[in-house]
């Protein structure tokens, strides 16, 4: 196995200290709920209290064997358009971060298509999709091993280049049914419980792609994160787990996004336990098994708006809040400054 940056658990020798800065504040104490939380939190995970202003989304992009089974309302093919979109600047998610102040970057981690150089993507393709699932393992283990690593490197090289935030979104077809057998083996939770209708099946639609999983997860018994990773792939879900251990390691705040993001984030942190400490859960999805998901990781997330649609749009929504957040401990008055005319 490459070997993963070492991530360092966060310092909670100082969480007092912060509560009690925050509480001095000019309002009253607690009046600001749960952004005085996060507040110490970011603090805690970068170790100061500043400003974070400059936020990166990061899409990964990869394509599933899997889908051959008809575990998706849309073809493959849809996958390679949509990354077209996102470079062109008219995906949802390019719309949400025009709007918040973020930059965004698409990685091809797997896409099935060979892509066009452009300024906004980088090359980190493994191979062409992953194997189907259903029949085989979807990767080997030395390609789980380039996903991860250079998920790592993506994400290290992001905060050497200056950004404070980093969130990660996804886009493949049939991502979310690779997303349910990561669940279902390292929450661990039984398949139902983990399978929803992903970007918009009918019933029998949800019902084929439930018995397709089934069979998926008859096939092999895998329970340890390296081996679920690469029975069930996801090329963009491992590149993301690879991300948040990398942001982790540079002490980056980790926005992350909905269903399929956070089962990257629930591989990430089952390898380096210490990755969680950087994860801040940006909203609940209505797909069916993100309840399951976040009870799994502890996660208490900060807006819950329906979404189902992935590419970092729940990512991109939280991240004024953060900003926001970061800002209580920098620059908000003390409340003795205020009553002693120190302004």
């Amino acid at each position: 196995m490459t070997e993963l940056p070492v991530v360092v658990p966060v310092d909670r020798s100082g969480e007092a200290a912060l509560r009690g800065r925050i509480d001095g504040k000019a309002k009253p104490p607690g009046a600001l709920g749960e952004i005085e939380a996060l507040a110490v939190e970011l603090a805690l995970m970068t170790g100061g209290a500043r400003r974070l202003d400059r936020a990166r989304l990061l899409v990964f992009a990869g394509d599933h064997g899997l889908n051959e089974e008809g575990v998706s309302s849309y073809p493959s093919a849809v996958t390679a358009a949509m990354v077209a979109t996102l470079l062109a600047g008219k995906a949802s998610a390019n719309a949400f971060a025009r709007a918040v102040g973020a930059e965004v970057t698409v990685v091809d981690a797997g896409v099935d298509a060979d892509l066009a150089a452009h300024p906004m993507l980088v090359d980190a393709k493994v191979r062409r999709g992953t194997r189907n699932a259903a029949r085989e393992a979807a990767l080997t283990a030395a390609e789980v091993d380039q996903a991860l690593a250079r998920g790592a490197a993506i994400a290290r090289a992001a905060a050497e280049d200056g950004v404070d935030i980093l969130a990660f979104g996804e886009m493949g077809i049939g991502d979310s049914a690779a997303a349910a057998l990561i669940l279902h083996r390292l929450a661990p939770a039984p398949l139902a419980e983990c399978v929803g209708r992903g970007a918009g099946h009918d019933d029998a639609g949800l019902a084929r792609k439930l018995a397709t999983l089934e069979r998926a997860a008859a096939r092999t018994d895998a329970t340890a994160p390296l081996e679920v990773l690469a029975e069930f792939g996801g090329l963009e879900i491992i590149m993301i787990a690879g991300a948040v251990i990398g942001a982790a390691s540079a002490r980056r705040p980790v926005l992350v996004d909905g269903f399929i993001s956070s089962a990257a984030a629930l591989a990430a942190i089952r390898l380096v336990p210490a990755a969680r400490d950087y994860c801040i859960f940006s909203h609940r999805s209505a797909e069916r098994g993100h309840q399951v998901m976040l009870q799994a990781l502890g996660a208490r997330p900060l807006l819950d708006l329906s979404l189902r649609l992935g590419e970092g749009t729940g990512a991109l929504l939280a991240l004024p809040l953060v900003r926001a957040a970061s800002a209580l401990l920098s620059e908000v008055a003390d409340l003795a400054d205020v009553l002693e005319g120190r302004l």
